[in-house]
């Protein structure tokens, strides 16, 4: 591509013609008028992989060649005329009836060349197809630097929303987990055994990122309770299972996909696969897949770091548990995945 700020005249030409006598009238006309990056073939077979070396901005094509003749070409050149916004043919022929200017441009010709050719007017029609293609250029480079500004802008944006998510999670873990690992932990992990299960890419992240939100109700639940260090009587039960449907309010009402994931998991990741979980009661796959995920990531984080402790001493008593739990409390496809992540990467 060229330097948009140079002169028109560093046009790259490329000028394919049968005839040899031919090419060095256009070429002494193009050099007189300043124009000094000319190429040049007398094999229209050769054009496309000239066209692919030397990128031109402008094409002079005869149209009448023996065996392979201007239609040919530029049926071959069909790709790089489509993938470029504007990449200008000049015909140059004898032949300008109705049907064959109808054919040529609809083969991807811009302009036409009449042999014998006026010099003024060649130069002219050469100079117009040049301005319109270094216009595209500019247009394209512009467009360019929009969509590059608005993706910067984007990718920006998107952090800042993770990063306020990712506070908004800690804010409730804070409560009862000063470290704030908790809901990292179960992000990973979540994510890890969606991966494990065949979901897309862009799922298994989603649900990576919700998943540390699930608690994020705890913000509603009293220190009387939350933060007390024996056994809930069953009343205080009661008002802590209100977590989830509290967490659910607070995310509802979202379009975004990672909200509305994350409203599922915070009001789902107690249900069990038996169907006596909390709040709903919900059984087998009537609970969300990601509210089921979390659910086993939860359960194994607060079996393994219990009231925030960072020691793994329990990790092969909590797989053993969660193995146990296989088709009662949790999702025995999940629950499989759980494990195949679990004995491949220690980390967890």
């Amino acid at each position: 591509m060229p330097n948009l700020t140079e002169p028109i005249t560093r046009a790259r030409i490329l000028i394919v013609d049968d005839q040899a006598p031919n090419i060095r009238l256009l070429e002494r006309l193009l050099t007189s008028a300043g124009y000094h990056r000319l190429y040049s073939t007398t094999a229209p077979e050769q054009v496309a992989a000239l066209v692919g070396q030397v990128s031109p901005d402008l094409i002079l094509l005869d149209l009448h060649m023996p065996g392979l003749d201007g239609f040919g070409v530029m049926q071959q050149l069909q790709g790089r005329l489509n993938d470029e916004r504007y990449l200008p043919i000049l015909v140059v022929t004898a032949d300008l009836s109705v049907e064959v200017r109808q054919r040529a441009l609809g083969a991807g010709a811009k302009d036409f060349l009449n042999k014998p050719f006026d010099a003024v007017e060649a130069l002219l029609r050469i100079r117009n197809l040049l301005t319109t293609r270094f216009l595209y250029l500019q247009l394209d480079k512009h467009n360019r630097g929009l969509e590059a500004t608005v993706q910067e802008r984007t990718r920006k944006l998107e952090i800042a929303r993770l990063e306020i998510l990712e506070r908004l999670a800690l804010a409730a873990e804070f409560r009862d987990d000063n470290t704030g690992e908790h809901t990292r932990r179960v992000g990973r992990l979540a994510g890890a055994v969606a991966r494990e299960m065949g979901l897309s890419g862009d799922t298994a992240l989603t649900i990576e990122r919700a998943a540390p939100l699930h608690d994020v109700g705890k913000i509603g639940i009293r220190d009387a309770i939350l933060l007390k260090p024996g056994p809930l009587s069953p009343a205080e039960f009661d008002e802590m299972k209100r977590h989830t449907v509290i967490g659910a309010d607070i995310l509802s009402g979202s379009k975004g996909m990672l909200l509305r994931t994350a409203e599922d998991i915070a009001l789902t990741h107690h249900e069990r696969w038996d169907g006596t979980g909390y709040p709903s009661g919900l059984a087998g796959g009537d609970i969300p897949l990601a509210g089921r995920i979390t659910h086993v990531a939860d359960v194994f984080d607060a079996m393994t770091h219990p009231h925030g402790e960072t020691a793994h001493d329990r990790r092969d008593e909590a797989i053993d548990y969660i193995r146990g739990e296989s088709g009662l409390a949790l999702d025995p496809d999940v629950v499989a995945a759980f494990a195949s992540v679990a004995r491949r990467d220690r980390m967890f």
